[in-house]
Parts: structure tokens; sequence; C-alpha cells
């Protein structure tokens, strides 16, 4: 008789609890960041290349920070209070986008909640890997994605409640963000234990080239990868753009963002524990093929079917891509120097997103929301060549 399988283990309960602190922060961050475009265009009278820059600066900032609480966590040994430390930075920003006038504040809050996030983005994914077992990784950065993105479709919802409620007052919905930011750093407080980490496992200072040889080939293609992933897929921010110049009410804007998430948050769990059962490189292609889909079905109309289904795809690649990334990373770095590996990941890819911001922007206001998307399209394509024509290294496939 052919043995029954043995079962998955189980995740364990810190990642779920992990899980719930990401859906509360993006609850309070989606609150905002739903709205913000069109209240920078509509209130504030900024550009859309405006946007597009803050966006980039914000995002490609929280990116970059990455590497510096990463390697931070490694040397010090110590993961959790660099993550309360960043999930208490993102919970102090959110009263400054209410006060904002003008693009400058919005800027400033934008940057300080952004390097919260770069404070615990690190720490926080190599604190997942440091407590599941190798063989569930894929299931649980899934999980936490899928959690997370809960509250980046719960969010958007609110807002478009409140927004109804009291009469498109965006500065009244952002008071309202206040809350939950601060639930998710109490939670994360009071409810994560980290686990002791072994004598001698600190390597030192993590960026010292003994170290750094440490991380091999097939990180560094990971590393790679996920660059062109990132020039390849703007900020979601033009999403949002995309729906209103067609024609969406302000109020309603959100909704973008609420059926991007919904698919994402669905989809996440269930692609995190098949990239523990297939080859990640396939999947990774298959995600790439989903983007190109997604700006096609963009470009051709910013109305109706075509318009979302376009939002709905984009949601599946990210689903497909984002938590399998993570997972690739922890498989190809050595478990003592997890945080450098996510930090020096998060740094090259922050690059490629203020780049890929920027230039979406200025292919915006120049040419048109069609443009923005075909080229993205084009990038989408030459890097699904990338990975198909060079081969990825035992580690990382």
């Amino acid at each position: 008789m052919t043995p029954a399988p043995r079962p998955s283990p189980r995740l364990p309960g810190g990642v779920w609890v992990l899980g719930f602190v990401s859906l509360l922060m993006d609850v309070s961050s989606e609150l905002i960041h739903s709205l913000l475009p069109v209240f920078m265009v509509t209130t504030l009278g900024t550009t859309v290349l405006v946007v597009g820059l803050i966006e980039g600066a914000a995002e490609a900032t929280a990116l970059m920070v990455k590497v510096f609480s990463g390697v931070l966590s490694d040397y010090w040994g110590r993961r959790k209070p660099l993550a309360v430390l960043g999930y208490g930075l993102g919970a102090i920003s959110k009263p400054l986008f209410a006060l904002a006038s003008t693009a400058g504040l919005v800027l400033s809050a934008r940057l300080i909640d952004r390097i919260g996030k770069g404070l615990r983005g690190a720490p926080r994914d190599a604190l997942i890997a440091d407590i599941v077992r190798p063989e569930v990784r894929g299931a649980a950065f899934g999980l936490r994605q899928a959690l997370d993105t809960v509250g980046a479709f719960v969010g958007p919802m609110l807002a478009i409640g409140l927004m109804l409620l009291w009469a498109n007052d965006f500065r009244a919905v952002f008071w309202v963000a206040v809350i939950p930011g601060f639930l998710s750093v109490a939670l994360l407080f009071v409810a994560v234990k980290e686990p002791a980490h072994a004598a001698g496992e600190r390597p030192g200072n993590p960026i010292r080239a003994a170290n750094l040889r440490r991380l091999g080939p097939g990180y560094w293609w990971v590393v790679g990868v996920g660059a062109v992933f990132t020039l390849a897929r703007f900020s979601e921010a033009f999403l949002v753009l995309r729906a209103q110049q067609g024609g969406l009410h302000l109020a309603w804007t959100p909704l973008v963002l609420i059926a991007m998430n919904i698919v994402y948050s669905v989809g996440a769990y269930p692609f995190g524990k098949l990239s523990d059962k297939m080859s990640h490189r396939a999947l990774l292609a298959w995600g790439l093929a989903v983007l190109i889909a997604a700006d096609l079905l963009l470009a051709a109309s910013g109305t109706g079917p075509l318009l979302w289904s376009g939002i709905a795809v984009w949601g599946l690649h990210m689903a497909m891509t984002q938590g399998l990334l993570s997972a690739m990373v922890a498989q190809a770095a050595p478990a003592d120097l997890r945080g450098t590996a996510f930090g020096f990941f998060n740094l090259v890819s922050g690059l490629a997103l203020l780049a890929a911001s920027g230039v979406a922007g200025l292919l915006w206001d120049h040419w048109g929301a069609p443009a923005t998307f075909l080229v993205g399209a084009g990038f989408s394509v030459a890097a699904l060549s990338v990975l198909v024509l060079r081969p990825a290294p035992a580690s990382a496939a």
C-alpha cells in the first residue's frame, strides 16, 4: 500500500498575529491612500506627474530604509523592536495627512509613513522566516500577504462609506485612519513573541565582505528578478487615476483598490501554498504573463468591463508573485543574514520603483493613460523574456 501523505505542518500563531497587525495598518493606510491621488489633484491642484513623483519617492524610501533595518536586525539579533518602531511611525504619520494643505506636506507625511514601513518590513519578513519551517514558507508569506490585503480592501470600503456619509470631506476621513493604525502597534507589542536565537548565530557585521559573499548567485538572481518586476509594475495610484479619468465619481474611486485587493487577498494564500510545490521560476513567468494582460486591458479603456477586468487581473498578478518573491529571498539567504537579504532585495526594488513611477507619470502627462499602460506591458514582455532565457540557479528555482 502507498503510505498516506504527511499533512502539511501548521502555521505558527505568530504568523497569524503578524498578519492581523498588517491588516490593521493597511486599513489605516488605505483609508488615506485610496483617496490621496484624487485629493491631491482635485483639492490641492497638483499634476499627475507630481503625484507619480511623490508616490515613487515615498515607496522608494520605504524600500531603501529596509536595507538598514534588515542589517540592524541581523547585527542586533532582534527583529521585533524594529518592527514596533516602524509600525509606530506609520501610526504617527496619519494625522499629518488630515492637516496637509500643500503637496510638500503630503510628501512629508508620506515619507514618515514609508520610513516606518521600511523600518518594519525586512525585520518582520525575517521574523516570519525565523518562526516557520522551510516547507511552509510560501504558505506563511502568502497568509500574511492575504491578511494584509484584506486590510487593503476594507480600508477603501470604509473610505467610500465615510465619503458618502460626510459629503466628500477628505480630511475627516483621514482622521478616522488614526484609530486602526495605533491598534496595530498595540497588537504587535502585546501578542508577538520573538524566538530566541542560538548562541553564536549572529554574524557580526552583516555587510562585511565575508558575509556578503555568503549571499550567493541564487540570492542575487532573485534580487535582479525583483527589480525587473518592479520596473514593469508602477504604483497602484495610476489605477485609481485611470478610473477617475474615465468618469468614476470621487466618492467611489476607492472601489478600484477594493476590487484589486479582493482578488489579491483571495489568491495570495492559495498561490503561496502552490509556490511550496512547484517551480518558482515557472510561477513567476505566469505572473508576468498575467501582468501583461492587465496592462493591455487598462490601456484599452478607462471605463466599463475592460477597466474592471484589468484591475482584477492586476490583483491576480500581485497574488501570484508578491508572497512568492519573499519566499524566494528567504530560501536563497542564510538564516543569520535574512534581514540583510530582505533589505538589499528591497533597496534594489525601491530604486526600480522610483524610476517606474516617475516614468509612468511623465508618460501620462504627455501622451495619456493608454501610453503609460502600454509601456508597462512592454517592460513586462522584456522581463518575461529575461526570466525565460536566463536560467535560474538551482537555489532560486
